[in-house]
Formats: structure tokens, sequence, C-alpha cells
């Protein structure tokens, strides 16, 4: 799975997100993406489980691009213990995602291959999603 080498902490604050995407928004390696329509922290593993379900469908032809990454670190405390004591330990990594990520791209298949890829892989994340094709795309037919 997704996660940096190293960090300069250990555990980081929540933060909020707010606002559109400005960077990243725009469809910059493939002729195909999906496009996050909603703001919210992704976890690695949703990540992982759709580029399996992409590169399945395309039967590993063309290229997949993931344009999002899972830098921030989520702590979590065990299960039935008291208040305080602390923060818990880190527990997994998730990505920031904005209303207008582009989070994959997809290029060296044809448009339907693409369009029920990125289908099945969006069905595993959990923000909706939009397919869109680059504005300079001229399809093979």
């Amino acid at each position: 799975m997704l996660q940096p080498k190293k960090s300069k902490f250990r555990k980081e604050q929540k933060g909020r997100l707010k606002g559109l995407a400005y960077k990243g928004a725009q469809i910059a390696f493939g002729s195909f993406a999906i496009k996050s329509l909603e703001t919210q922290l992704m976890s690695a593993r949703q990540l992982e489980a759709a580029r399996v379900a992409i590169t399945r469908y395309m039967k590993r032809e063309g290229q997949v691009w993931i344009r999002v990454f899972p830098d921030k670190v989520v702590t979590s405390k065990p299960a039935e213990v008291r208040m305080g004591k602390g923060k818990g330990a880190p527990d997994h990594w998730v990505a920031r995602v904005r209303a207008g990520n582009i989070l994959f791209e997809v290029d060296g298949v044809p448009l339907a291959d693409a369009k029920e890829a990125l289908r099945l892989g969006a069905q595993k994340l959990s923000v909706i999603t939009k397919f869109i094709v680059r504005h300079d795309y001229e399809g093979k037919q």
C-alpha cells in the first residue's frame, strides 16, 4: 500500500479540509480520468483497491496514474480504552481529496474500456466521482 518512506513527525493534527481543488484539477498524463466531486480523507486501502480493480479490468494494457498520495497519518486508540492518557498510535495513512481533484488517469486503451475500468475503480472509493476525457482527445473508432 502507498505510504511515505519517512515523515518529519510521527503524529499530526486532524486539520480541516475546505474549498475546491485548484492544483491537480486538470488531466495531466492520460486521456481519461475520474475526478472527485466531494471533499474527504481517502485511505490508502481504498486507493489500492481502486488501482487493482482498474488494472485488472484493463488486463494490464495501457497505463494508470494515481494522482493523489496518502501522506497524512491518522492515529487511533485501541478499543475500550478510557479517555485521556495521550494521543493514540499511528494507525493508517490517508490522502486529502478536495472536490475537483483528479484521482486516477488512464491512457492506452479504448474509450469504452477506460470508462468501464474507471467505473469499477470508482466503486471502491468513498467519494462521488465523475468520468472525464481530455479536451483534445480524438477517438480511434
